[in-house]
């Protein structure tokens, strides 16, 4: 295999690096082998060269016309779905991820169908909220921050939340936004491909051509550097806690927002009637959603909290058989598989007992045994802090907990969390409970889920994929659904007696394109002035 290093998309072109840094290739998870071409390792020269080239198509970018992002968004979607066999292709030799169900049944068509969603929301204007004060003469509306968004992608969704197609990149083009995409160096084969067709579907809808640009690889010092540089607008990260937190630092120094996914064990609460009435059909349930991806979500179920009893002891002992007989999950890369052990070392070290799995599986690639622990309800709440580390991986922790009262007592001792779930019983016998659990549980949690694990994340415009730190670096914005995500990249701009012809279109008097507007405190879709 040749070591030339394959083109970045940059300043509006295919090109290559001006001063590589070195070159690396991606790796079959299953075998651990080098596979595809080599991508570049970018310096500095590179990185300005991105923002550069960023900044410079800001502001025409601001100014463009709603319907050619929304129709950059729809040609793009088509693309995706009109080449799914080789981003499927692609996707699964560089993850290991099922491709039928989970690539191409799932995936894929959630990133085509979100960008769609954010077209719609870019033709609506409904993510711009429109606001309009006739006694005081004001207007505002949100608008382009008119600065660049830096995308960070993460290993574990190679499409939905691909930094140049995922929902972060789809967020900040809809606000009119240029993004620099940092692929992720887990599938950069199919980064490269995705961005082929982004950049096509921008240049067919008429857009700058360095509205959208990629960069593979750089170091966690140039990362910090980048983060930092007051020329960016935003940051949108998903990833490790250590990572994202480094990044906010740097960026928070600068003024620069940062809007991370950091870190979520997805606490669920098993009540006692629920398991009296499916005990068993709930440790099947909790143990697919456990190994769902090899448990490389961030909605991984990765503490269930058990009470005491007879109903607990056999959901306990079905759970643990369960994992037990599983055969070895394949994680994506030897990074997971160290931080895996770590987290599994800090978990024993705090006094969790390994009910099944706990080991690494000889063989070819990144192999781990799913794993189930365990650990009563006093010593979690004698060491929260270590008890609720994540493990990115096929990993749960077990806390077996002696009734409601002290089941609020370890909601209260959560960190902030994306989910929360509560079982309960169909007649009605676990409300008193969940009414007391829910109360301490709810101020922790982006959103509060009933009977149902947390794996599930639905891209729709009430889905709430954020949550209260360290899940994410701030509680009032989500990841997933449109138009809310979108706000995140935009900036609140307030017209004082600005006559009506120089406003904005959502903001004048007229509203032909019936857009919801509060107007005087009523929303309507009314022009100013009309009876509604």
């Amino acid at each position: 295999m040749s070591l030339a290093a394959e083109p970045l998309l940059i300043a509006g072109q295919w090109l290559p690096a001006r001063e590589s840094l070195g070159v690396f290739r991606a790796r079959d998870p299953g075998t651990g082998d080098e596979i595809g071409p080599s991508f570049p390792v970018c310096g500095p020269a590179d990185v300005e060269t991105a923002l550069s080239a960023a900044v410079a198509v800001a502001d025409e970018l601001a100014a463009a016309a709603p319907e050619k992002i929304a129709t950059f968004l729809d040609v793009y979607a088509d693309a995706i779905d009109a080449d799914a066999d080789t981003l499927v292709a692609l996707a699964h030799a560089e993850t290991a991820l099922p491709a039928p169900t989970r690539l191409r049944g799932n995936e894929l068509p959630r990133t085509s169908g979100q960008l769609r969603q954010a077209a719609r929301a870019v033709r609506g204007y409904g993510w711009t909220q429109p606001v309009i004060d006739t006694s005081a003469g004001l207007r505002a509306h949100l608008a382009p921050l008119s600065k660049p968004v830096l995308i960070f992608g993460p290993n574990n969704f190679p499409f939905a939340f691909n930094a140049i197609a995922g929902s972060d990149f789809a967020s900040a083009i809809a606000a009119r936004n240029p993004v620099i995409a940092k692929a992720h160096p887990s599938h950069p084969a199919t980064s490269q491909r995705l961005a082929q067709l982004a950049h096509a579907a921008l240049i067919k809808a008429g857009l700058p051509a360095a509205a959208v640009q990629m960069l593979y690889h750089f170091d966690n010092a140039l990362g910090l550097a980048l983060a930092g540089d007051a020329r960016l607008g935003a940051i949108g990260f998903t990833g490790s806690r250590s990572g994202g937190l480094a990044l906010k630092a740097a960026a928070d120094l600068a003024g620069v927002l940062c809007y991370a996914e950091l870190s979520s064990v997805n606490p669920v609460f098993l009540l006692p009637g629920a398991l009296v009435e499916r005990g068993q059909a709930l440790a099947q349930e909790f143990f697919a959603s456990c190994t769902l991806g090899s448990g490389q979500f961030c909605t991984n179920p990765g503490i269930a909290i058990v009470p005491a009893g007879a109903a607990g002891d056999a959901f306990v002992s079905a759970a643990g058989a369960h994992f037990a007989a599983a055969a070895p999950s394949v994680v994506f890369s030897q990074g997971v598989l160290d931080h895996l052990r770590q987290g599994l070392s800090v978990l024993r070290d705090a006094g969790a007992q390994v009910l099944a799995g706990g080991n690494a599986v000889e063989g070819p690639g990144y192999r781990h045994a799913p794993t189930l622990l365990c650990v009563d309800a006093a010593a979690f709440l004698a060491n929260p802090r270590a008890l609720q580390t994540e493990v990115f991986g096929p990993v749960s922790l077990l806390v077996r907990a002696s009734g409601a009262d002290e089941m609020a007592k370890l909601a209260r001792a959560f960190e902030g969390n994306l989910t929360g779930t509560l079982y309960r019983a169909a007649d009605g016998s676990d409300d008193a409970a969940w009414t007391v659990i829910a109360a301490a549980l709810r101020p922790r949690v982006g959103r509060l889920i009933a009977s149902k694990m947390p794996t599930g994340v639905a891209v729709s415009a009430a889905m709430n994929h954020g949550g209260p730190f360290p899940s994410t670096g701030h509680p009032g914005f989500t990841s997933v659904g449109m138009p809310a995500a979108i706000r995140r990249f935009a900036a609140l701009h307030s017209y004082d007696g600005v006559p009506d012809a120089l406003l904005p279109p959502e903001l004048r008097d007229r509203n032909p394109g019936g857009v919801p507007r509060l107007i005087d405190g009523d929303w309507t879709t009314a022009d100013v002035g009309a009876t509604s």
